[in-house]
């Protein structure tokens, strides 16, 4: 499921009182996903020699179907 499937699926189910909280551990959830990964797979010389960050964004979220 994408981000944006996921954000959708919280945003529209209006009896859910606390849907601010799942959107913010979502996005929580994302960013550490995020930090890891970076950790994980690139060393600080690759991530900004090769890369620009928004093109580092844009591999994570294309390899976990974000």
């Amino acid at each position: 499921m994408t981000l944006k499937e996921k954000f959708k699926e919280i945003l529209t189910a209006f009896w859910i009182n606390d849907w601010e909280d799942k959107c913010e551990v979502m996005a929580d959830e994302f960013a550490i996903g995020f930090a890891e990964w970076l950790i994980i797979i690139y060393n600080e010389d690759i991530i900004y020699d090769a890369y620009s960050k928004k093109k580092l964004l844009e591999i994570y979220k294309k390899e976990k179907g974000l």
